[in-house]
């Protein structure tokens, strides 16, 4: 395919992209929820947010395979389970609605039966609404689907992780046992490498997300995590982009095509 080719005629449509956290926007009428000020609000966001990570599919992937969280994981996190109970990082205080911070300080102000409900109803649930219905097409359409959950992590650990010393490579792919294909794991890590990446498997995180209606069910939805370590693009103290960050965007899609559909190059 040459170059005067669409740009969007490279990704297959079966595939649907996740962002969950790559948003700083806490909307305004959430604000007085939040205990810090917003010198440290500003903070806890440039520690918390997965910066860019829009930007680093967006280039060669339609927009109506992304599903992309308009606001702060700090307001609602739809990568958790909705339930408390179902969530092991709730016991930090960072279950679906956070109540403490990357440092495990108060994040939080003690939230009403009614303001935590409507943080669901009005953000976590249309969300994953939204994912289930695009999976769901894919499935109708094309019988199988890949949700690629794409994320970033910080260099060095943060206090509320739950291992501090994990391995941490530039490059984490994570999966999950029912939903994972081995070879789908396989060849993402090795054209990563062979772009010059170092890379690991379910480090320092583990995992992919699958909508719940599929969840442990349907083999057809298959799930990856990517996460690319930020000091490989941002500056981590600001969250500005690096002098590099046109280039990563250029490797990152030429190893998605590469990946999806093996043979092309753009």
């Amino acid at each position: 395919m040459n170059k005067s080719s669409s740009k969007f005629l490279k990704i297959p449509p079966w595939v649907i992209f996740h962002v969950p956290h790559d948003s700083t926007l806490i909307p305004s009428e959430l604000r007085d929820q939040f205990l810090l000020d917003d010198q440290r609000l500003s903070g806890e966001l440039i520690k918390m947010t997965d910066h860019h990570t829009f930007g680093l599919i967006s280039l060669h992937v339609p927009g109506n395979q992304i599903v992309r969280f308009p606001v702060s994981r700090l307001v609602v996190d739809v990568e958790r389970f909705e339930s408390d109970q179902d969530e092991p990082m709730a016991a930090r205080g960072m279950g679906v609605i956070y109540e403490s911070t990357h440092e495990l300080g108060s994040l939080r102000r003690p939230l009403t039966d009614t303001e935590r409900e409507n943080l669901l109803s009005n953000w976590y649930r249309p969300h994953h609404q939204l994912l289930t219905d695009k999976v769901g097409k894919v499935l109708d359409d094309y019988d199988c689907a890949l949700v690629v959950d794409v994320h970033s992590f910080p260099s060095q650990p943060l206090p509320y992780e739950t291992d501090l010393t994990a391995y941490r490579p530039e490059i984490c792919i994570g999966s999950d046992s029912f939903h994972s294909s081995a070879a789908d794991v396989e060849a993402l890590a090795r054209r990563f490498e062979a772009h010059g990446f170092e890379v690991g498997i379910n480090t320092p995180f583990a995992g992919a997300l699958v909508p719940i209606k599929y969840y442990k069910q349907d083999k057809r939805v298959r799930a990856v995590m990517i996460e690319i370590r930020r000091d490989i693009y941002l500056h981590e103290q600001s969250a500005f982009p690096r002098d590099n960050w046109d280039q990563i965007k250029i490797q990152f899609n030429e190893i998605l095509i590469e990946w999806l559909m093996p043979g092309l190059r753009l």
